[in-house]
């Protein structure tokens, strides 16, 4: 079963192949894919290996540490709940593990952010069914 999110621009569309990560993430849990073929992670999760194209794929958890791989700082989005954020920090980030995620970083002003500075993994609820993985400064 898919669930979308009608006409919420903001919130991702949960289905059968993803809902075990976005379960995991409402629990406070941060999963990517790990393929059991070539053992390689990735993260958006899919049924298939992007590097092997096996299906034998399944969730693990990661660490949630990271680092800031590159940013931008938004200050102008007309869409709706985006301009009530702004101005906020849209990201890169590589996980500890290898995998490059897109996602937000919070908790610091973004005078703050540097190229390469540590980050760890929190959540933030978005409605009753879907909590996002966001970043923070780690310590």
């Amino acid at each position: 079963m898919t669930v979308t999110n009608a006409g919420r621009t903001d919130l991702p569309t949960v289905d059968d192949d993803s809902r075990v990560y976005w379960d995991a993430y409402r629990d406070r849990e941060f999963l990517i894919a790990r393929c059991g073929a070539c053992e390689r992670v990735h993260h958006y999760p899919r049924p298939q290996c992007p590097f092997c194209w096996s299906e034998d794929v399944s969730p693990t958890r990661a660490s949630g540490d990271a680092t800031l791989y590159t940013y931008s700082i938004v200050h102008m989005n007309d869409l709706a709940p985006f301009r009530d954020q702004l101005p906020y920090v849209a990201a890169v980030v590589e996980l500890a593990e290898g995998p490059r995620v897109m996602t937000q970083v919070v908790g610091c002003s973004p005078e703050q952010l540097r190229i390469g500075m540590a980050l760890t993994v929190d959540f933030e609820v978005r409605t009753e069914d879907i909590t996002a993985p966001v970043f923070r400064p780690a310590g």
